[in-house]
Formats: C-alpha cells, structure tokens, sequence
C-alpha cells in the first residue's frame, strides 16, 4: 500500500487537546507560569540575540501560513560526500576510492590554493594529476563531484575537461559543480577577477553537456572570516547576481544563466541557526529568480561543515560539533555535505578521522532515515521566525551592497570586509569572556587529553591568528585559548595553580570547580584538595604543592572572615601572584591590601587574565634561567 493510499484509509485526525482531557493552555498563562520560576527577574533574559541582532524568543506559536518551502534539486537524502585534500594525487585517490566503496556518494576535490585548502590540498590540475587522482574512479557512475578551485581555478577546470575527452566519458554522464568563483578569490586573496574567461567556460561547458553548475558562489568564505548569517547570504545572493549580469552580459539567455550557478555554504553547531540559513538561501534565490522573470527552480546547494568551529584542543568535541551541522544542513534541504573530519585542524587526516566523518552523514541518512521528508521544519513557530528574520537583514544587506555598486565594488572598497571584522571582534570579545562557550577549550577542558595522530601534520600553527583589513582570512574560534595551552603545557617546570579551598566542600566546591576550567583551559593545571579548616593547614599544603600561584576558593561569608588573613599568609608563604574566584565586593581594598593580586569572575575577559598569568610564568623563568 503506497503513502497515499494509507492516508485515504487511515483514521480520522484527532480532536483538539481538550478532547483528550487536557485544558486549552495559552501565552498569558505560559507567562505566569514562567514568571514564577524568575522569581521577579526579567523576562528579557530568556531571549538570545543572534551576531546579526536577531532575537530568539523561548516560546513561538505554530507557523500555518503557506510559504515557500526549501527542496532539494532531487528528491530523497543529500548526498554524502567526502573530502579530498592530500597533497599527493596518488594517495588523494586511495582515499577516494576507499571512501566511495565505504558510502560516500561524491568527492569534494580540494586544491592547495583553494581559501578552504587549510594548509593541504592537491597542488594542480595538470593531466597527470586527474589521471592519477581519478583512477579507477568512474565519474559516470552516478557520483557527484564538487571541486574547491583557488585564482587557478579555470586551468584547473580546463584541465579536467581535457582529460575527459579521452577517457571516452560523456560531459552528460557526469555530474560536476566545478565551482568557479572570482568574486570569492577577490574576497580571499584580493584578486581582481576576470570574468570573461570564466563565462566562456562556463557557455562551453553548457554547450558539452555538463549538467553540474559551473560558477560556485561561496559563502563558506565569509562565514570562515567570522561573518554573521545574514552576511553570509547577502555575499552569496549579491555576488550571484553579479554572475547572472556577466553571464547576461556575454549573451547567455537567463534561463540557462541561473543553472550555471551553484551555491556553497557553512554549517555550523548552532542547529536553528543553521537549518534556517538554508532555508532562507531558498527563499532568497528564489525572489530574485521571480525579479528575472522566471518561475522559482530548487537551486543547487553544497554545504560543508564549519572551519571555524573546529578545535585542535579535545577534537573528539569536533564529532558533535560536525554531527549537529550536518544534521542541521540536512534538514535545511542541502543537496549534498561534507564533514570535515575530527582532526582537520590538526593535519592531514587519516583513515580513522575519513571514517568517522563519512559515517557520520551515513548513520544519520540510512538509520535515522532524516532525508526521507522534505523541509521537515517547515511550520515550525521559531525555525520559520527565524528564517524570516535572516531574509530581511540577508535582504538589507544585499540592498546596502547593491548601493555601493555591488559586491565586486564593495570589496575592491573594503566596505564589506570591515563589517565582516566586526562582527568577528564582537564575537571574539565574547569567546573570551566565555558567553560563547567552546566544550573542551574553553569550557570542560581536559589538559591531559592523548594526541591524536594525523597523516602529517600542519605546519602554520597560527594559522587562524592572522588578519587583515582587506581580505576575508579563515579563523578558528578555539585558536586563542590553543595558544594558551600550547604554552601552559610546554613550561618548565609545569604550569601549576594551588587551589586554597576554605571550609567544607559545599561552601567551596561551586568556585573551585570555575577555577579548574578557567585556569585549565589556559594549560594550567590545577591542585586541588578536599578544604582547609584552617590557615595554617593550607599554607603547609600550599608550601608542599611547589608552585607559587594559588587561587583562594570559598563562599562569601567564609571570604569576609577568612580570605584577608589566609591571603596575607599565603604571600608571606611565599605566593607570588594570589587569585580569588568570585567578585570581591566591598572587600576589595582590603583582600588587595592583604595580597590578593587578581579577581576571576563569571564574565571577565579569561583570555586576559590567563594571558597575564602567563606574562608572570615567563618572567619568573627568565629570572630563574642561567
């Protein structure tokens, strides 16, 4: 019995709620309820706001307005591509042929001068590199292809086309995104494009058959810089539409123009945010298409997990982290995703990292069966709130790029890339205050974690401090605290923070548990104990702990008696830099006075104080050094 044919005959729907004995409920009465657990704090703080000053309420009514809804080109799950970045093409093509057989239904070909290259990738497109790359694999076997080109790009395409020809394979048999994108390059690297050659490529790429869009608007770019949502695809709608004016330009009828063009795109962990940016992609395109003239089509629309989310510190945190972005892109109506594996940001990967990440698009489309339904989401009160949200401010952005001149203009000007620096300096400055948290870096850190290996390992370890005013530079979030750790971990001697825990376990444990992450998340290790009842006991243990930093932990009512007197002995002890966890109060001036050098806070800059810490660690060295 088909679907259809199982809902003619299926029972009648239920009857509202209250015929089930539950009574009708209500916003005013949500309300009530919810002001009782505040007990008299404000409302506002349930609601987040977004880097684009979108505001996430708790609650949202179901959507039942009829709207546009987000489908992929071809019905049924995305495809589950895999990453292909080794720098040799024959061992590239190991791994490509082992991820194929394993379930991977395409390969995402990346080149060294690709901006998501990383630091690896494949060095050229000559034909001896696509012969040895491409052995043995039959791109005319229902496989899709999506290639990551740097300013080489069109060589490269060429090449492969070249290579094509004798191989006896027809362009209509294969299905490859060629992924052509000079205004993205002109953002990465500062080159200004040249569109003409690209566009003849693209009309005869048409002309031979090739069915994969051929011009790759990437956003992916942005959203590695530290853009916010809306960024995001104001750059991809904006320098779409510069595509279809060149292709326009050169003669190409709109009609074919827009099927030459692809979309590339970011996911990250934040899952409604990232299930409604696909979805407001969709929404986008498709105003634009009805302002050509044309009837709304699925565009086609590639997503990889996000660079910037991944860390090199607890990278096992990077499996959820690529889970939920992928689960998240899926639901979105991605026509295909790439994981990144677990130790991306550490090297190459091996064989263990191509697994984990292949099956994790595997586990979620075969047993949890999530492309079965189209635009699952849709009706949802907040994913449809949202999605509406990040269509007006995409929108104002496009509208303020158009102004300017459009998008190459904007950033020959560097307009567009100094609001991409802002939003990033804002979002750093709440990383490192950890309003952002990041699970094992920041939060939860675990400063005696196993390495993990990798095939080779990357060579520019700061890699993601880099900046500048006029391109868009990948950055990972985790990369300051890493800094950090790297340090903590490699002085001699070690790294070590005494915790002087006053009074039982209930008045200290709270604020000894802050510490250990705060501190250990710099790479400072941190020696705990069981509580003092006294301050003789804790400077004995304290000059037994050969370390001279130590962070005094307790409640406020044992600080307003104890902290003064335990500090001044601790430094008479010899403490050279005192820390007390919690705001100090009115007894500031007399914990400082007593010897309390530093304050550590929920909400305080622990990049600074940790980076502080260190500044003291290495001058302390210097002065014992020979």
């Amino acid at each position: 019995m088909s679907f259809d044919e199982f809902q003619m005959t299926a029972a009648e729907p239920l009857s509202p709620a209250t015929d089930l004995g539950f009574a009708k409920a209500n916003a005013d009465q949500w309300r009530l309820l919810v002001d009782k657990v505040l007990k008299g704090a404000p409302f506002e703080r349930l609601i987040s706001t977004t880097s684009d000053g979108i505001a996430i309420q708790p609650l949202y009514a179901s959507q039942t307005e009829e709207r546009p809804r987000a489908l992929r080109q071809t019905p049924g799950p995305w495809l589950a591509l895999t990453r292909i970045d080794h720098v040799d093409a024959m061992d590239a093509n190991t791994a490509a042929l082992n991820d194929l057989e394993n379930g991977a239904r395409g390969l995402q070909i990346v080149f060294a001068d690709a901006p998501n290259a990383f630091g690896f990738g494949l060095p050229n497109g000559r034909s001896r590199t696509w012969s040895e790359l491409l052995e043995r694999v039959r791109l005319d076997a229902d496989i899709r292809v999506e290639l990551d080109l740097g300013p080489q790009g069109l060589e490269i395409a060429q090449g492969l086309t070249d290579w094509l020809v004798p191989q006896a394979i027809p362009a209509s048999a294969t299905d490859i995104g060629f992924g052509l994108d000079p205004i993205g390059h002109l953002a990465f690297c500062g080159q200004t494009p040249e569109l003409a050659p690209i566009i003849a490529f693209a009309q005869a790429c048409w002309e031979a058959g090739f069915k994969g869009p051929v011009l790759g608007v990437d956003g992916r770019i942005v959203h590695a810089a530290g853009g916010s949502e809306a960024q995001e695809l104001s750059f991809m709608i904006a320098s779409a539409i510069a595509y279809l004016r060149a292709l326009e330009a050169e003669g190409v009828p709109i009609e074919r123009a827009r099927q030459l063009i692809g979309f590339r795109m970011a996911a990250d962990a934040d899952q409604f945010l990232t299930l409604s940016k696909t979805r407001a992609l969709r929404r986008l395109w498709a105003r634009i298409e009805q302002a050509c003239g044309l009837e709304p089509a699925p565009l086609r629309l590639h997503v990889e997990t996000a660079w910037r989310m991944t860390s090199r510190i607890d990278p096992w945190v990077n499996i959820l982290r690529g889970t939920m972005a992928c689960f998240a892109a899926g639901l979105g109506g991605a026509d295909s995703i790439c994981v990144l594996p677990l130790t991306q940001a550490l090297g190459l990967p091996d064989e263990f990292a191509r697994r984990i990440a292949r099956n994790t698009q595997l586990v979620l489309i075969e047993e949890s069966h999530l492309g079965v339904v189209s635009d699952p989401a849709a009706g949802a009160g907040g994913i449809e709130a949202l999605t509406d949200d990040l269509c007006l401010r995409a929108w104002a952005g496009l509208q303020a790029i158009e102004q300017a001149g459009g998008m190459i203009r904007a950033l020959e000007t560097g307009a567009f890339q100094k609001q991409i620096h802002a939003v990033q300096t804002e979002r750093a400055r709440q990383i490192a205050r950890r309003k952002v948290p990041l699970t094992g870096v920041s939060e939860f850190p675990d400063i005696f974690e196993r390495p993990l290996e990798v095939l080779r390992a990357r060579q520019d370890n700061q890699d993601v401090s880099t900046h500048s005013d006029n391109l868009l530079v990948p950055q990972r979030q985790s990369a300051p605290f890493e800094v950090l750790r790297v340090k903590g971990l490699a002085a001699q001697p070690p790294a070590r923070m005494f915790l002087a825990n006053l009074g039982p376990v209930a008045a200290f444990s709270a604020r000894a548990m802050f510490a250990k992450n705060l501190f250990e998340a710099g790479g400072i290790a941190t020696l705990s104990n069981d509580g003092f009842a006294n301050v003789a006991a804790c400077v004995d243990a304290f000059k037994a702990s050969g370390t001279d930093l130590v962070c005094v932990c307790s409640s406020d009512a044992l600080y307003s008696e104890q902290a003064a007197d335990i500090a001044h002995a601790l430094k008479q002890a010899g403490a050279k830099h005192i820390f007390l966890a919690g705001r100090p109060g009115e007894l500031e001036a007399a914990l400082r006075q007593a010897g309390v050098d530093e304050f550590i806070f929920a909400g305080m800059d622990v990049l600074a104080i940790l980076t502080k810490t260190f500044s003291l660690i290495e001058a302390d060295q210097t002065k014992g050094a020979p």
